[in-house]
């Protein structure tokens, strides 16, 4: 007898002029050739005529829809139909997602249980992250379930423990099997979906090592900086921006930490940048400039959350606030600086007096003097809207003065150090156009200075949105695109963090959501940026630089496996290869690193005399030249730094002979340059 999912399957099939009887058989059919062509490649099949949001969240670390017969990964739908040759598939390598109830799902064991007494579900717990909540928005009544006894449950409801996501491994494949959709996103009732895929035995398919993370010490002062820089870059994170006000003042103890931090994390091929938090200067600059501190409409002194702001607008703590930062950047062997959100309080805008900014004594004269009345004026009745715009406007021209000026000086740094490179972190008011009255963005006035400073603008996801779906990223990559012909200079921020809007399954991103998000993103941007590396979950952090792989061809072709990506990544291999028919140098053991553009990989009868491992840069061509030797070219924004699977005798750089390295890891010039490495005979 059919269940009721497979009776309105059936009907549905029906209205649609297919008969259910040759779907039942092309289920069966389709999948009889699938190990042996797809097993090594990471396609998947959806085995219904409504895919759902499986390809959204397949496709969020990588998995490319193909056919069933080229395919590994198949996703059975309610009401799919049992087949006895689905259990000699899975065994050969095929990994079967069963969705609800199905006779397909009962033959694998997973059926509805006899007890009558139905289970609310609408908080989860997972495996994964067992202290997490999970709150489903709309709860469902569903009925209970067994599930075979070899199973390992990964998600159950929170109070009576009724298993919902499960599965289990058999030979080289496995099943999973989940009670319910998985939600039109795709994330929002199992969150961790993809990692029960994983532990089942799925191979994230690619990686990305473009990642960024803002870091705090405040949260990592006493750990092991070795293991951590080691994890960061398991991650696919290639830079830190660490939070340089804790660094503004000469310390000791603090100094040595830092120098520290950035050695470890040179190691392991992380560049570091100067975070800066401009007005924030740091508490003890704070405490020794009273006469220097903003001021908000009530006039007091703008201490808001934790940034304690100073009036940049006056010329004596503007002109001290640049001699520190220039004495903070020349201290320390930072890559890059980083001018982050560089704008006026608040989101709330002039509706908050008690935290809007800059009402300081020296922007309230200049106003004056240029538009004959005190901004303090606007907040007592009656409301003027000319005046009130007046001041917004000046409002952010003064904004984009300050942001003007501090990037300068940043550049002017470089005579000094020529590696030095330069991000502005801008909050997006092209999405929201409402951030320009409130805190003074004006992203259109900004991005010409592309034209003439050399610095990557960094768009910063405003608060205000979110709580909205990943797709956002599409709409704002274009709006900025649409700004500026510096495409390659666009950069894009993720704030991983719990929300202030009501939010569901999880008040902060994490698995699917959070995946779907980094895809999004780097699809539409050529840099990710995480805020901030603290606060990712450790569950997230084995699929990041799968998520962040943008790969839009991979396919056999007889021995070769040929593959495409707009940025470059590292296709899982072992042993040695050649690309495009040439030894290939640039491989770890675990994943063979390709430059961007169309490229063929195939296995190689010897491996290269020296390996490049990682390189913090593009990689824009590599080449084994000899026995003894390898070149590589690359471009890099910062400093590039090279790690080799041994410590190279000789390095030359456009030809020039350069200091012979004296560890596995090379720092090398920032631009587009050509090294040549050789090793002892």
């Amino acid at each position: 007898m059919r269940s009721r999912t497979e009776n309105r399957t059936a009907e549905t099939q029906r209205r649609r002029g297919i008969p259910f009887k040759s779907l039942r058989f092309s289920l069966c059919l389709c999948v009889s050739a699938s190990i042996s062509l797809g097993s090594s490649l990471p396609y998947f099949s959806v085995l219904s005529e409504d895919p759902g949001a499986w390809p959204v969240i397949l496709s969020s670390i990588g998995l490319q829809a193909r056919p069933a017969g080229l395919s590994r990964v198949f996703v059975a739908r309610p009401g799919a139909p049992a087949s006895a040759e689905w259990s000699g598939r899975v065994s050969a390598g095929a990994i079967l997602i069963l969705e609800g109830e199905s006779s397909l799902a009962e033959f694998f064991g997973f059926r509805r249980s006899p007890d009558p007494d139905n289970v609310k579900v609408t908080s989860l717990t997972d495996v994964h992250r067992p202290t997490l909540p999970i709150v489903w928005e709309k709860g469902l009544e569903l009925p209970r379930y067994d599930i075979p006894a070899a199973s390992r449950v990964f998600v159950r409801e929170r109070w009576t423990g009724a298993p919902l996501l499960a599965g289990f491994r058999r030979g080289s494949g496995a099943v999973l099997w989940l009670a319910v959709p998985p939600g039109e996103r795709g994330y929002e009732r199992f969150p961790y979906l993809l990692n029960a895929l994983c532990d089942l035995g799925l191979d994230p398919p690619f990686r990305s090592n473009r990642l960024w993370a803002f870091f705090d010490s405040a949260y990592r002062s006493r750990v092991d900086l070795d293991y951590f820089a080691a994890r960061w870059r398991a991650s696919g994170i290639s830079a830190l921006h660490a939070a340089a006000w804790h660094f503004h003042d000469a310390d000791p103890a603090q100094d040595a930490y830092l120098r520290e931090l950035i050695r470890a994390c040179h190691r392991q091929g992380i560049l570091v940048y100067a975070w800066l938090e401009l007005p924030h200067v740091s508490e003890k600059f704070w405490n020794d400039h009273p006469d220097w501190r903003e001021k908000t409409a009530v006039l007091q002194d703008a201490q808001l959350d934790w940034r304690k702001l100073m009036n940049l607008a006056n010329p004596d703590c503007a002109r001290a606030v640049s001699d520190g930062v220039a004495s903070l950047i020349r201290r320390f062997d930072w890559d890059g600086v980083n001018l982050a959100e560089l704008y006026f309080e608040s989101l709330e805008g002039i509706g908050n007096p008690s935290r809007f900014t800059p009402m300081n004594s020296d922007v309230r004269s200049e106003f004056r003097q240029s538009h004959g009345f005190d901004p303090l004026d606007l907040f007592h009745p009656p409301a003027d809207p000319a005046r009130r715009r007046a001041f917004l406007d000046y409002r952010a021209t003064l904004a984009f003065r300050i942001e003007q000026r501090f990037l300068a000086e940043l550049e002017s740094l470089r005579r000094d150090r020529p590696d030095l490179d330069l991000v502005l972190t801008h909050v997006d008011d092209r999405f929201d156009p409402n951030m320009r009255d409130a805190i003074g963005a004006d992203a259109a006035r900004v991005l010409p200075l592309l034209d003439s400073h050399s610095f990557t603008f960094l768009v910063e996801d405003p608060a205000t949105v979110w709580n909205l779906g990943p797709q956002r990223y599409a709409a704002i990559a274009a709006r900025y695109r649409a700004l500026t012909p510096h495409h390659d200079r666009l950069a894009i921020d993720l704030n991983v963090v719990e929300r202030y809007q009501n939010v569901y399954p999880t008040k902060q991103q994490t698995g699917t959501e959070l995946f779907q998000l980094i895809h999004q993103a780097a699809a539409g941007f050529p840099r990710v940026a995480l805020y901030f590396e603290n606060s990712l979950l450790s569950p997230d952090l084995p699929l990041l630089p799968s998520a962040a792989a943008a790969v839009t061809r991979l396919e056999k072709i007889g021995p070769k496996t040929v593959a495409d990506s707009p940025s470059g990544f590292g296709l899982p291999w072992k042993g040695p290869a050649a690309v495009d028919g040439q030894p290939w140098p640039a491989l770890d053991g675990h994943a063979i690193w390709l430059p961007a553009g169309p490229h063929s990989v195939e296995p190689a009868p010897v491996p290269a005399p020296l390996r490049l491992l990682a390189l913090n840069g593009d990689l824009r061509a590599a080449r084994v030249l000899s026995s003894s030797s390898i070149e590589f070219s690359y471009q890099s924004s910062a400093r590039a730094i090279a790690i080799f699977d041994r410590t190279p005798a000789t390095l030359e750089i456009d030809g020039a002979a350069a200091p012979p390295p004296s560890s596995t890891f090379v720092l090398l010039p920032r631009g587009q340059h050509v090294v040549t490495v050789t090793i002892h005979p």
